[in-house]
This record gives structure tokens, sequence and C-alpha cells, in this order.
């Protein structure tokens, strides 16, 4: 036994709870005792890897190693990555700016480490992701958090991010399209003017597209249609349905490769080779994958017409991803408490609204309809049946 007093956690780590994972260890705790929950918590697709993805991956540990890859990732797939920019917005894209990274989370990391220094400021909209909060204030880099609401149709314009900077400058800015927790897409021309903004201000423009693949009628672009100048992020968790396997990329401006590169072989000497097998093997699996986003449509009618009957409001537009994001019905306290209220007497859980904006979010929540389309009517269905909802 020592008598000095224990050494004290850093202040970086000094970050707030990813609610949403409370939320999910809390069912998940009541589906060991055996109790039958609906998860509507976690962005996390339910279906099953594609055929594809299994069989290219076992025929490659049938030959026995498993190894390091290069940092920036196996060239096979760095090259399938940049075909797929010309193939899907005809956008020419070096394999050379491709870097492959261990999920979206290592992605960001990696951007936010080699664009910016501490004491930067980033600009985000919030409601928004609170993992980008969360990285930036863990590596000493401020985010100047922009409110957006119904009013705007919850998307960050440019006009709005000019006017932070003028108060202020701003080193950087992160736009999600489609945006979580929202779902809302950022229209082409409004992307384009807040691209413009930043490569005329020097502001490093950081686009987060990991939910490309899933909007239901707004088109959804790319921020490298207009600029070869921005960071972009992308993962294989969502449309590609492999959170798991913990594989996404970044393209990169040329001037940032090498020290992405550099930091990388330090932080994460490579991603997983196993799942860099598996995420070149799936983009060969289209025609399942988008058998996959019907079951999300279908969800996402279903839930366009029932919120609005069991009392949510301000519903943010459900264009893409997985989620909706309402203001909780009259009558119940905080989102938190009416977290735990659902979970405990309709055993369906949900994300409070305190993940995605401080100020307002105690009165909102995000539900996720990534689920099996039999589960969420199922969900609905338990949600009416809760007194004060759907009365």
């Amino acid at each position: 036994m020592y008598d000095t007093p224990p050494s004290k956690a850093s202040r970086r780590s000094d970050v707030d709870p990813f609610r949403a994972m409370d939320v999910m260890a809390a069912a998940n705790r009541m589906i060991a005792a055996g109790r039958d929950v609906i998860s509507l918590a976690v962005g996390q697709p339910s279906a099953h890897v594609p055929r594809v993805v299994a069989d290219t991956v076992s025929d490659f540990l049938g030959k026995g190693r498993v190894g390091y890859t290069d940092a920036l990732g196996r060239v096979g797939l760095r090259t399938r990555i940049a075909r797929h920019y010309a193939e899907t917005y005809g956008v020419d894209v070096s394999p050379d700016r491709v870097m492959v990274t261990t999920g979206s989370s290592a992605g960001f990391n990696l951007a936010f480490l080699t664009a910016f220094d501490v004491g930067d400021r980033v600009a985000i909209a919030t409601p928004g992701y609170p993992a980008y909060r969360n990285i930036l204030k863990a590596l000493g880099i401020e985010p100047v958090e922009i409110p957006v609401g119904p009013e705007d149709d919850y998307i960050l314009s440019a006009g709005a991010l000019a006017r932070v900077h003028r108060e202020t400058p701003i080193q950087g800015v992160l736009i999600a399209s489609p945006a979580n927790p929202t779902g809302t897409v950022t229209p082409p021309e409004e992307l384009k003017r807040l691209v413009e903004f930043a490569d005329e201000g020097g502001i490093v423009f950081v686009s987060d597209e990991i939910y490309h693949g899933l909007a239901f009628g707004p088109e959804t672009s790319s921020a490298l249609q207009f600029t070869n100048r921005a960071i972009v992020v992308n993962s294989f968790s969502k449309y590609y349905c492999m959170t798991g396997w913990r594989i996404g990329w970044l393209v990169l401006p040329p001037h940032l490769v090498r020290p992405a590169e550099r930091v990388g072989q330090s932080l994460y000497i490579s991603a997983p080779e196993l799942s860099q097998v598996g995420a070149e093997a799936v983009f060969g699996a289209t025609e399942e994958l988008e058998g996959i986003k019907l079951g999300y449509e279908r969800n996402r009618a279903l839930l366009s017409e029932a919120l609005p009957t069991l009392g949510f409001r301000d519903i943010a537009p459900i264009d893409g991803a997985f989620y909706a994001y309402a203001t909780i019905p009259d009558g119940f306290g905080d989102a938190s408490e009416f977290a735990r209220h659902l979970l405990e007497t309709a055993l369906v859980a949900a994300t409070p609204g305190l993940d995605f904006d401080l100020q307002r979010g105690h009165r909102t929540m995000r539900l996720s309809y990534a689920g099996d389309p039999a589960e969420i009517a199922e969900a609905v269905n338990r949600l009416r049946a809760v007194p004060g909802l759907g009365g």
C-alpha cells in the first residue's frame, strides 16, 4: 500500500460521455437478463455483412497469414476507393491521396492532428455528432458550435459560417451530410458555397461523408466535386454494413498525405488487413446493399408517419442516414428521463439529445431506424402503448 495520492486524469480526458453508448450498455444488460429490448439507440445496421465479404475474407484467412500493411493501406483498396469517386461523383481522385483508417474515428483523429494546431478553432453544427466536439477538445482544439434548428432545416449555411468567422476567425469547419443526428442533407448548392467560402478564407474544410449512399430523395454531393483542398472522411460502417470491422478512409489534399502517414504509422501502424480485404470486396455487393437500404426506407416511412401522432415535434427532415431527431412530447420531463421511461416501460431504447446538443438537447431525442423493419414496427407499437403517447 502507498500513502501517496493516485495520479489524476489528464485535463484533455475531461470530455462528455457518449450517452448513446451508455443507453446501449443499459439495454444490453437488460437483454442479458432476459428482457426483450428493441434498440433505437445506436446507428448500427442490423443486417449481416454482405456475402461477398464473408467469402472473400474466408478465402484470405485460408492462406494463413494476416499482417501489417502500409500505413496508408493496401494499394488494391486505395485504388478501388479512388475508382469509387470516379464512378459515383465523376471526380478524378488519385489513389495516392487515399488513406485507409481504423474506422472513421481514426480518420477524424488523423485529420484533426495533421490539419490543426493546439488552440485552433474549428466550427461544427449543433446538434451534431458528439465525437467531433470530444475529439477536438481532447486534442486541444477549440470546437466552435453553431446552432442550427427547425427554422433552417438543421443545415449550417455559408452565411451563418461567415458571421461566426467575422466575429472571431476560425481555422477549420466540419460539415456532415447526411448528418448525425438529424439525417439532413446539405443541398449541393449550399455545400458548394460552404466549400468556396472556406477555400477563399484559407479555412480547412473537413467533410464527413460516412452516410453517403443513405439518402432518400435529396441529392448527396461530395466536397471533392467542388475542391481538391478538402479532407473527406468516410467509412465502411454505415451503407456497407461493416461497423465491427473498424475500417474507413480519408481523401487528403496532397500536402497532408505524408503528414497523415507519419502520424498514422505511430498511432495505428495500419488498419487491420483482414478488414481491408473485406472492404475491397464490398464494392461488389451493391445489389445486396441496395436491398438493405430498401428496408431503411420502409422504416423511415413508418417513423415519419408515426412520430407526429406520438406527440414528437420539430422533427428534422429525415433526408438521409437512418435517424429521426425531434423534440420529445409534452408532458414528460427532460429527454434523459424520457429515455429511461421508454426503456423501463416499453423496452425501447433511444438516445437523449444531450449527446448532440448540450444547450437544447434536454428536450430532444434521436431514434435510429437502422434495424430490421419488423423490429422497428414492433418498437412503434410499443411506443403507442406508453401512457401519454399516441393518446
